[in-house]
């Protein structure tokens, strides 16, 4: 009976394992670069080699041993069948716990799951059968059965991945047909002006602010959050473009060469806006140039009649004008503000299709957020607190840091070293240091990986070494600040910030 008991935990302890994994693969959009690139960073080196999961593979190799050494009589057998014994006793205590903080979590909502689209419910499916195939197995031929179900539990990442890339074949077969649906009736809407916007940064805030203005005009489409694949692109049309639509404005991402060019191809855009470029994702494309080139797709693919818009604060975008051939436009060379170009840009936009100066202003005047992406919000204490944790890049901390020149009182910011930025990395990080050694009195950086290179920027610009710390407890970081700041000080919290620190803050 005990034994079932024991099942019963472990059995919820892999169902939560197995939902966290699958919540890995979706945040890394099933790209394999994307999710091998994550086991580089500290977090991800931690899933792997954490204290309980070198604890359960130790306790393996215990039994593996024990399982070889011929037990005869006398102390040595005496040895042998107390390790045994207290093995089994540890592994019954372990899976009791970690069953249990399961089911806490479970009730609770605390954890990391997907999102339940059919492939993950098609997925989960499979795991689950698998799961309980071996549960089959195992209890009819009980011999060893802990053992099995330690291995089953250490190797869960492995299967879980294993079935991801197994079935790809499948998504890929769907997605191509989801693909080929999508183009299919786009071309039915020949009236339909699509705008294409793409670029390291600075997309979702244009779109945003883009259809925000045009909507006053026009009967406008939009991608929703996150829809920025061929996926999400291909859904947004076959569930919502129907014939009252006017614009459809398309935000396009991709990681790696070619990946605009198919969105360009599914959505047809004559109006296309790149919004600056940077070393973001530069582990998955390989260099700048691939980033560079990648982008640039986007105004290649526009129709000869068609219009380009550069952010003509972007290097790169300045560089991308002088090739492009066809009608250009450059916008936010005059911005100074936080996001400020992202506003331009729509607003140039706007113009060009028709809408009066009048009719732009008015538009902007009705976006209660004009700078999508962050917040700012009075805290606890009266801290003022920017909230920027929607996602992170080199030009947008800086932007953000450039932001907090303007504010009175000590000024803090708190972030997680930046990811997939390849060998861009030591120095992208160093000069986020140095930015940071310009502007802030203090500084929590929340992960370890390019801690050093960011404290080296900002103490070789005067910050103090005692006021650039690394530190990951929400708690403890809440305690930090409420020690060093006071009222109207401000708070800028960039990128993946802890929820429970941010709940504390606000």
């Amino acid at each position: 009976m005990i034994y079932y008991f024991l099942i019963f935990f472990w059995f919820i302890r892999q169902v939560k394992a197995g939902l966290f994994w699958f919540y890995l693969w979706q945040l890394k959009e099933y790209h394999i670069g994307r999710f091998i690139d994550h086991f580089r960073t500290e977090k991800g080196k931690k899933l792997l080699f954490n204290k309980l999961v070198i604890f359960k593979v130790f306790l393996l190799v215990v039994w593996i041993t024990m399982g070889y050494i011929s037990v005869g009589f006398g102390f040595f057998d005496m040895i042998h069948d107390f390790i045994l014994i207290f093995s089994v006793v540890i592994f019954f205590v372990m899976y009791f716990f970690e069953g249990i903080r399961a089911a806490s979590n479970y009730v609770s909502g605390k954890f990391l799951k997907p999102v339940f689209t059919r492939k993950i419910q098609f997925l989960s499916l499979i795991v689950l059968t698998f799961t309980f195939g071996f549960l089959f197995y195992t209890l009819r031929f009980s011999r060893r059965l802990l053992f099995k179900l330690l291995a089953f539990d250490i190797f869960i990442p492995l299967i879980v991945s294993l079935i991801v890339l197994i079935f790809q074949p499948l998504a890929v077969l769907g997605r191509n047909q989801m693909i080929r649906k999508a183009k299919k009736k786009r071309e039915k809407f020949k009236e339909l002006l699509v705008i294409g916007i793409t670029g390291s940064y600075g997309k979702t805030s244009t779109k945003e602010l883009l259809a925000s203005i045009l909507s006053k005009k026009y009967k406008v489409l939009k991608t929703k959050e996150h829809q920025n694949s061929e996926i999400g692109i291909s859904q947004c049309i076959l569930d919502e473009l129907n014939s009252s639509h006017q614009v459809f404005v398309c935000e396009m991402g991709a990681y790696g060469i070619g990946g605009i060019k198919l969105l360009c191809d599914i959505a047809q855009p004559k109006i296309g806006i790149l919004t600056g470029i940077n070393e973001q994702h530069m582990a998955l494309f390989g260099s700048q140039e691939n980033i560079i080139k990648t982008k640039f797709e986007l105004i290649e693919s526009l129709p000869n009649n068609g219009t380009a818009f550069l952010n003509g604060k972007n290097k790169h975008c300045l560089e991308l004008y002088h090739k492009t051939k066809i009608k250009k436009i450059l916008y936010g060379q005059e911005a100074k503000l936080l996001g400020e170009e992202n506003i331009e840009g729509a607003k140039a936009v706007a113009k060009e299709l028709g809408m009066s100066d009048n009719e732009i202003l008015k538009a902007v005047q009705k976006i209660e957020n004009k700078f999508p992406g962050i917040e700012l919000k009075k805290g606890k204490s009266g801290l003022n607190v920017i909230d920027a944790t929607y996602s992170a890049n080199p030009d947008g901390v800086i932007a953000h840091l450039d932001y907090l020149k303007a504010w009175k009182g000590k000024k803090v910011i708190i972030m997680p070293c930046l990811i997939e930025l390849g060998k861009s990395s030591k120095e992208v990080h160093k000069r986020i240091g140095e930015k940071i050694g310009e502007v802030c009195d203090l500084a929590i950086i929340t992960t370890k990986e390019r801690f050093k290179e960011i404290k080296q920027g900002a103490v070789g610009k005067g910050m103090k070494n005692e006021n650039i710390l690394f530190l990951e407890n929400p708690k403890l970081i809440f305690e930090k600040i409420k020690d060093f700041n006071k009222e109207n000080d401000i708070i800028l919290l960039e990128s993946r910030a802890p929820k429970l620190l941010i709940e504390q803050l606000k």
